[in-house]
């Protein structure tokens, strides 16, 4: 027996199959098997993650934020361990980008819980501060968001790129060289600091990399239809809207 599930994102109507309890019951488990072989894997990663050299960061960087003129090292606040997410924001925006706008939905709160790891998080962009607290409140967000305006910080860590490398059509990114469509890209970066306040740069990850932080999207990848962006154009999260511009 099939059964249609409704049209959708602009994918054409498809079928599926519709079984008995017991045959559902048999199909299901053996999908577990492959999430636990999955989820043991993902461990595995992690603790490959993990176990990566680090890089010491001597270059002194500073930030304006909230708490005015901050260093990396002063980013940390109390805690050891620092996470940064990269959010597109050209200083010549009006606003943040809308995609990175879908990933940061998703960090009010999550501070108070991360800081009971020893993990401050914040995010970074190339806007003035006076644009990012703007569209800060614009969006109600609460997490802590400082600007690298004027510093190397963007470049250095790979998600904003030189004059030279667009006038080419192309960037390095995601340690490799992609074609440049902007100066902007997203990224993850993670630092440690150490009892004598030395700071080190221990993993990044672009691209890809970034759905590990959209709780959404796993949300979205439990369901039927999955992301169902395939057909989107110019690019697979065109239906991505800021979350006050969705209309329906």
């Amino acid at each position: 027996m099939a059964r249609e599930i409704g049209k959708g994102g602009g994918t054409a109507i498809e079928t599926h199959p519709v079984v008995s309890r017991e045959q559902w019951l048999v199909a299901r488990r053996e999908l577990l098997a492959a999430e636990k072989t999955f989820t043991r894997l993902r461990d595995e990663l992690s603790q490959q993650r993990r176990d990566l050299p680090w890089e010491r960061v001597d270059k002194d960087y500073v930030f304006d934020g909230p708490q005015g003129k901050e260093t990396l090292a002063q980013l940390f606040a109390s805690k050891s361990q620092l996470v940064i997410y990269h959010f597109m924001f050209d200083p010549e925006w009006e606003a943040g980008c809308k995609s990175c706008s879908f990933w940061a939905d998703n960090f009010n709160s999550i501070g108070v819980h991360l800081a009971h790891r020893d993990v401050s998080f914040l995010a970074v962009s190339r806007a003035p501060y006076a644009a990012l607290a703007a569209y800060k409140s614009r969006m109600g967000w609460s997490f802590k968001w400082v600007s690298s305006h004027g510093s190397e910080f963007n470049y250095d860590f790979g998600v904003s790129f030189p004059a030279e490398q667009l006038a080419r059509g192309e960037a390095r990114y995601n340690y490799g060289t992609i074609k440049a469509s902007g100066a902007e890209m997203p990224g993850i970066s993670v630092f440690c600091k150490d009892a004598g306040g030395a700071v080190f740069h221990t993993y990044s990850t672009y691209g890809r990399g970034l759905d590990m932080l959209n709780g959404a999207y796993h949300y979205i990848d439990l369901t039927p239809k999955g992301r169902d962006e395939a057909e989107q154009r110019p690019h697979p999260q065109a239906w991505v809207r800021r979350h006050d511009e969705y209309t329906d």
